[in-house]
């Protein structure tokens, strides 16, 4: 599961995906869905690793779920400048 967000941190995308840096870099190369591409959601700032994807997708409908503040808060606990992630 993991979040990305723009430029200036105002809007986030959760998905999940098998393969966290083909995912992003389909992303990066306007290849996500068309709300990623619309929004310019390429910066990744956030991610959980699961065992069984019923796990992850379980996570990323409760996340999707919550509020902007809760999202951002949650990405702060691990990542609290909200830099981009390497992999």
């Amino acid at each position: 599961m993991y979040i990305v967000t723009n430029k200036y941190r105002t809007t986030f995308y959760i998905g999940i995906t098998s393969n966290l840096n083909k995912r992003i870099t389909e992303h990066k190369l306007g290849k996500g869905s068309s709300f990623t591409s619309k929004y310019n959601l390429i910066d990744l700032v956030y991610f959980e690793e699961f065992s069984e994807i019923k796990q992850a997708i379980l996570r990323e409908k409760q996340l999707k779920n919550w509020k902007h503040e809760w999202k951002l808060n949650l990405i702060k606990e691990k990542n609290p400048k909200l830099i981009i992630l390497d992999l």
